[in-house]
């Protein structure tokens, strides 16, 4: 039971996620014509499909999708040994339940990529396949902002930028995640050197 708790919290994210997604696909018209506005202009539901990683960010090759859906495919039984190494020896639960959060999400976007282009007929025009070639359906649109750069910005000044991240309940778990992790790193990784600097403290108090 020690394991399967937190195998079970990453199935819960793998359920919601692919309900959310089955729920926007099936009710919900892509692009503009079905989006709908939950907080003002700032928070919408909009219905788009992503052929690449998180922001849109694809591999510029024409394997490049395969490749990105096999490391997932890869990373998937990846997360899970060390989820289970983790919970084996003893690490913090914190950490632990993290990892838990970034498997569903992983799983959850790898279901996406290996099937819907043959559940849903969505992978991209001119895929040598549809399987492992489906698009990650994401939905929940945040407009931050919008516009031109100021001028005195180094690099990004005077061009047009948009900060209005798309992403879904696995990107958001998996988010979550990372973000909990870099947020206790010390209190999840550096408990663990305690218990061998007092060990060496004690041996040089005997010298």
């Amino acid at each position: 039971m020690k394991y399967w708790k937190y195998y079970m919290a990453a199935l819960a994210v793998i359920v919601l996620d692919q309900a959310v997604k089955l729920i926007v696909h099936y009710n919900m018209e892509m692009g503009l014509p079905g989006e709908i506005h939950l907080i003002g202009d700032w928070l919408k539901l909009h219905y788009t499909l992503n052929p690449g990683m998180a922001f849109g960010v694809e591999l510029g090759s024409e394997y490049g999708k395969l490749i990105l859906t096999l490391f997932r495919l890869v990373a998937m039984f990846g997360i899970s040994y060390y989820l289970y190494y983790l919970v084996k020896h003893h690490a913090p639960k914190g950490l632990i339940w993290c990892i838990a959060l970034i498997l569903g999400g992983a799983i959850g976007n790898l279901i996406d990529s290996t099937f819907y282009g043959v559940w849903f007929d969505n992978a991209p025009y001119g895929s040598s396949t549809p399987w492992f070639h489906g698009q990650v359906i994401d939905m929940f649109y945040i407009d931050i902002w919008e516009g031109i750069v100021p001028h005195w910005v180094p690099l990004l000044g005077g061009k047009p930028m948009s900060l209005w991240p798309i992403f879904n309940v696995a990107d958001s778990a998996i988010f979550i995640g990372v973000l909990l992790i870099l947020f206790n790193q010390k209190r999840f990784f550096g408990e663990h050197h305690e218990p061998e600097h007092k060990t060496t403290v004690e041996q040089q108090q005997g010298l």
